[in-house]
């Protein structure tokens, strides 16, 4: 999926979900300029549709993102709505499926 944004749609709300769990806003920026893979979320697609996006930070830690698209004017934002670093277990999971889609 590739999606074409013009920014982000921040607030204290989700600033603070993301920070709470060790992730910064810069961080979560940062995922989303670079290579990054996106997955529906029809588990938590109540009120808006909801994906997540994953991608390796800096360090080489996967980082797990949950977030909307919303339509403010003219301009299409990415609503971060929480991030976390996954646990070794999911990432291993993760790594493995990947690698399974890519043989």
């Amino acid at each position: 999926m590739t999606i074409k944004f013009s920014g982000f749609d921040w607030d204290n709300g989700n600033a603070d979900k993301c920070r709470k769990h060790g992730v910064s806003t810069a961080t979560i920026e940062q995922l989303f300029l670079g290579p990054f893979d996106v997955f529906p979320d029809p588990g938590h697609s109540t009120d808006e549709v909801r994906y997540y996006a994953t991608a390796l930070d800096g360090s080489g830690r996967r980082l797990l993102v949950v977030f909307t698209l919303r339509h403010k004017g003219n301009s299409l934002l990415v609503r971060p709505i929480s991030a976390r670093y996954m646990h070794k277990k999911e990432s291993e999971h993760y790594e493995k499926a990947i690698a399974q889609t890519h043989q």
